[in-house]
């Protein structure tokens, strides 16, 4: 994913396979971690427990800290994980498999 551009996509073997799509990073103070991440696990209806319980529908977790992919606002930063539509979120869910590999580029 691009941080600056606000646009993820998944590739298969190099090749665009979906997106790109608009996401939408980590504010300033609490921003999305640059670099080669792995899947580490994915939780379909997760709850924040940093954040009251707020929920994060299709999470694929790949940074320390709690860092994912999951639903979100595509208005409002969020606290480090990247935020992507309803349907841009489900496809990462399903698509997405422990040990994929994520990268994350200013």
């Amino acid at each position: 994913m691009s941080l600056s551009g606000k646009q993820a996509w998944l590739l298969d073997e190099g090749k665009i396979v979906y997106g790109p799509v608009k996401m939408l990073p980590g504010k300033k103070d609490g921003p999305t971690p640059v670099g080669k991440w792995h899947v580490q696990y994915k939780e379909k209806l997760h709850h924040s427990t940093e954040f009251d319980g707020a929920p994060m529908p299709n999470s694929v977790f790949f940074a320390p800290g709690g860092i994912a992919f999951h639903e979100g606002s595509l208005s409002r930063y969020s606290a480090g994980c990247v935020h992507l539509s309803s349907a841009a979120s489900l496809k990462f869910f399903t698509t997405l498999e422990t040990g994929d590999e994520v990268q994350v580029v200013p």
